[in-house]
């Protein structure tokens, strides 16, 4: 009774999301795109959950979760494990040479109560030629962004954990002086804060939430001008998930997570034009604050419904060897209209597992999904299982 009326709890809120979303949609609210630097940093970087319409807050536990909610890391069935991931990006676009490739790996303590994690994600833009204000060609560059995390997560009791990171982001988009302005690669520091609360049983049935709090930190400037600095992506997300279990082979697991940008939206434009009371309002935008910030992005007057990303994800799980994923990605219109459906499969055997997720097309012409055909490869090793096997 108590797993039945999770299950009916976690399909109606799906539900009532999804209708909310649509109905809102039709309104016309004028755009007002949050934008921040380092948005590398929100982009799904691993397979599983690529498949699975980008969540992954509370899914099941595995090497991913810096990259989503470190707090489930203790949870882990695998001691020590390391993953790889890889993205070639905007293929859609005709560019071969931008990709995101990512990194991850945790190790538990011997009592399985705490763990230590660490992640690397990099992020290549490919080759970019510089031009002046008349069109003649300057200098080509390749522009790069990582970042490098590391984590302590512990289990507060046998069904909560609680997650810490610190994390260090570069940016280094472009270097020297262009057009008369010096510019040098951007520099931050920021934290993560994560909770992940599951009542599975043994066979893994049951339902799972968490709470995260990520790139809470410093902004980041690409000029020695300390008052022209940008915002980075701090995030609030919120996941749960129900696993269901037809029988000793099969199971099957549905996900939610809603996200929001701690960013509030840049002023508008005044209309009538008023540049004196524009540019007083750009610098007093550009001057708050970090931790003002993330209070004024839930009153920045713009509505915050809309302001949320959902990401609704399934995973059908054959003997813990076979998997099949499917998902969807919302973001409102006024918010940057992205929009997508994903297919996943995952494989394990003994001790390695591969991932693959693939962005189904959306949009034709001018409207088409620049990520279309987005497809992710992740490898993950469970090292301590591969002492075992060596040994036997």
């Amino acid at each position: 009774m108590k797993r039945h009326s999770y299950k009916s709890a976690v399909l109606s809120f799906v539900i009532a999301i999804l209708f909310y979303a649509t109905a809102r949609a039709q309104n016309t609210d004028p755009v007002n795109v949050v934008t921040t630097a380092v948005p590398f940093l929100r982009i799904s970087p691993d397979a599983k959950s690529g498949g699975m319409g980008d969540a992954g807050i509370a899914t099941a536990p595995d090497v991913n979760a810096p990259f989503w909610n470190l707090a489930k890391t203790p949870f882990n069935k695998a001691g020590t494990a390391v993953g790889f991931a890889y993205t070639p990006w905007l293929k859609d676009l005709g560019l071969n040479d931008v990709y995101l490739a990512s990194l991850s790996a945790f190790r538990k303590t011997d009592d399985e109560n705490q763990a230590f994690s660490t992640s690397i994600r990099y992020f290549s833009l490919g080759n970019i030629q510089f031009t002046d204000y008349s069109g003649n060609l300057l200098n080509s560059y390749n522009p790069k962004e990582f970042s490098i995390d590391f984590g302590y997560s512990r289990k507060l009791s046998p069904n909560l954990g609680l997650g810490v990171a610190l994390r260090y982001i570069n940016s280094s988009l472009v270097t020297g002086t262009v057009n008369g302005v010096s510019y040098k690669a951007g520099n931050a520091v920021a934290g993560d804060v994560s909770l992940f609360y599951t009542d599975n049983d043994k066979t893994g049935a049951g339902l799972n939430w968490g709470v995260t709090l990520t790139n809470l930190g410093s902004k980041i400037g690409y000029t020695n001008d300390a008052q022209n600095k940008d915002y980075i992506p701090a995030n609030l997300g919120l996941g749960v998930a129900y696993t269901s279990v037809f029988d000793d082979a099969s199971k099957m697991t549905f996900t939610l997570d809603l996200n929001k940008l701690l960013v509030p939206a840049a002023p508008v434009a005044s209309n009538p034009p008023n540049s004196s009371a524009d540019s007083a309002n750009l610098a007093a935008y550009r001057s708050s604050s970090v931790m003002s910030s993330w209070v004024k992005s839930f009153a920045d007057g713009t509505n915050q419904i809309k302001s949320v990303q959902a990401s609704l994800g399934a995973e059908y799980n054959y003997m813990d060897q076979f998997m099949l994923r499917a998902g969807y990605y919302y973001e409102s219109a006024e918010r940057g209209n992205r929009k997508y459906f994903s297919l996943g499969v995952g494989l394990r055997y003994q001790t390695i597992g591969i991932d693959f997720s693939y962005l189904v097309p959306s949009g034709n012409g001018i409207t088409r999904n620049p990520l279309s055909n987005t497809l992710r490869l992740g490898l993950l090793f469970d090292l301590e299982k591969m002492d075992e096997v060596h040994k036997n």
